[in-house]
């Protein structure tokens, strides 16, 4: 066991079994021994690679997103920019580099970086160091202001949100919960008291066994990001992999390396997300009052913002690296790969034209 899971596995035995969203959170954004806080995440030498490191093009398409959603709105001033989870600052660094085309937006807006970790941010900050941007970080989406329409970027923060699991048993619907073994291992165990909730109809009927996960942070956010939107204007997009409300299941894993993990074996040392169920984020959007887009596959959207295009102007003007720019398409947008496994789902106010994109939904 390494520290924090020594450290989790004390707690335990002083205050009774984690939640698996308390887990999640531990595991991720303690401030020392985190992932988050405590290691390089993204990239080669981290866990994971995400759509921002694989092309420029990635960013550039989407801070264009927010210009034209936010000229089709009356090119309200002020505005503000926010992306969520901004990882080594990639994605923002292009979308700016790219609204230099587009001054009377870039002029106009605040940019925010939501990001909880010290460490992320610094390189965020390092990354970021020569743009022309009144630039601002904070810790969460709650410590911004909401007094100005905001213009959202969020890729890949939702899965690692935190969820919780409930399975079936003879008793009803029982929390999965995170404990210890008589060796003091951390395991996962069921509540022994039924939990009191019901599950959406739509899911259909669960048979014994059957895990059904949920994340009450994730669809508190939406809810609360489309109120904002729905009263102030502006506009959201999430991109992410998961499942529009399918049956059951549970997508809990953890991922060092870039290869598949134990999730309980070293809080702290592997990344942990589950996928994201956008059938409960446009439901919770839709209840706040704003609109919502989608969700649509990956591939689709991106072509539908003009990625090829943008890939083979690129490629003119780097000849020497147009087989690069033409795998990294393939990566982002073809169906076998992430194109269609994931999903992009948008926020916009009810009166608003449609969202650049999603014009044919």
């Amino acid at each position: 066991m390494n520290q924090l899971a020594r450290r989790l596995a004390r707690g335990i035995g002083t205050d009774g079994p984690l939640s698996i969203a308390a887990f999640m959170t531990q595991a991720l954004h303690d401030p020392d021994q985190g992932f988050y806080a405590s290691r390089e995440s993204i990239g080669a030498r981290g866990a994971f690679i995400t759509a921002p490191e694989i092309s420029q093009i990635f960013g550039e398409l989407l801070g264009l997103w927010c210009a034209q959603a936010w000229h089709d709105q009356g090119r309200p001033v002020p505005a503000r920019l926010v992306e969520l989870g901004p990882g080594r600052g990639t994605l923002m660094h292009d979308a700016l580099r790219a609204l230099r085309r587009v001054p009377e937006f870039l002029s106009t807006v605040e940019v925010v970086l939501v990001e909880s970790s010290p460490a992320l941010e610094a390189l965020q900050r390092e990354r970021l160091r020569d743009v022309e941007a009144c630039l601002r970080w904070v810790r969460q989406w709650n410590d911004i202001v909401h007094d100005r329409p905001p213009f959202v970027l969020a890729n890949e923060f939702l899965d690692a949100m935190p969820i919780r699991q409930f399975a079936m048993t003879d008793r009803g619907w029982c929390e999965r919960m995170v404990t210890t073994d008589a060796a003091g291992t951390l395991v996962f165990a069921l509540a022994p008291v039924p939990a009191r909730f019901a599950v959406p109809p739509t899911r259909g009927t669960a048979e014994f066994g059957a895990i059904y996960e949920v994340s009450p942070a994730a669809e508190a956010l939406a809810e609360d990001m489309g109120r904002i939107i729905a009263t102030r204007g502006g506009a959201a997009v999430f991109i992410d992999y998961g499942h529009q409300g399918r049956g059951f299941g549970d997508t809990l894993q953890a991922v060092s390396g870039h290869a598949a993990a134990d999730v309980l074996a070293a809080p702290g040392e592997a990344d942990l997300s589950a996928h994201v169920d956008f059938a409960a984020l446009a439901w919770s959007v839709k209840k706040s009052g704003a609109r919502v887009h989608g969700p649509i596959a990956q591939g689709g959207f991106l072509r539908a913002l003009g990625i090829d295009a943008r890939a083979t102007r690129l490629a003119a003007a780097n000849p020497d690296r147009a087989a690069e720019i033409a795998a990294s398409v393939h990566r982002l947008a073809d169906a076998q790969r992430m194109g269609a496994l994931f999903k992009v789902l948008a926020v916009a106010p009810r009166a608003a034209r449609a969202l650049p994109g999603f014009e044919r939904c």
